[in-house]
């Protein structure tokens, strides 16, 4: 018995690593490296996120639309979908961050021109969501290929709609911290 316990922990330590392993990391190192450059600039940060973001929906935009990229197409859109998720709560890590932050009073005239940009680019986003899930709705084989990325779809909405929630929210309290 002792050694069935040993067995099943080691077990659940392989596959823990393993897993932990296998995360995905949405930036690509050149992504990684224009954020780190930008990382006491609010404004410049967002717009950042705010375009990698925007280029992985023209990656699946571009995957849906080529016909040789048929083959494993719904796992690209599902790991696109995955990164653009994590993006869109990396960005709004970024809002919580600088919101809970002291800003000098330049420093809150381009934090809420970043909230501004935010929440455009959002509303973008959403609808092109919307779209892509609109199409799953109507048109079978895409029906067909979204159980691979049906799931990663809906995250992705809720990630966006949570932030899209935030960044209103911050950028109310900015405007009305103004208005007093």
């Amino acid at each position: 018995m002792p050694n069935t316990r040993k067995i099943i922990a080691a077990a659940l330590l392989f596959l823990s690593t393993l897993a932990f392993a296998q995360k995905r990391d949405p930036l690509t190192d050149a992504e990684a490296d224009q954020l780190r450059q930008v990382a006491m600039e609010p404004q410049k940060r967002l717009e950042l996120f705010i375009k990698f973001s925007e280029a992985r929906l023209d990656a699946i935009d571009q995957a849906r639309s080529d016909p040789k990229q048929a083959q494993g197409r719904g796992a690209k859109i599902h790991d696109l979908l995955q990164d653009f998720g994590t993006l869109i709560d990396q960005m709004n890590d970024n809002l919580d961050q600088y919101e809970g932050r002291p800003l000098d009073k330049d420093e809150v005239k381009h934090f809420h021109k970043g909230l501004k940009e935010v929440i455009s680019a959002e509303v973008r986003f959403r609808a092109r969501l919307r779209t892509l899930h609109n199409q799953i709705e109507t048109d079978p084989q895409t029906r067909i290929e979204s159980r691979g990325y049906a799931f990663a779809l809906q995250d992705a909405q809720d990630a966006l709609k949570s932030s899209l929630e935030t960044a209103r929210e911050y950028s109310q309290e900015k405007k009305d911290a103004k208005d007093k």
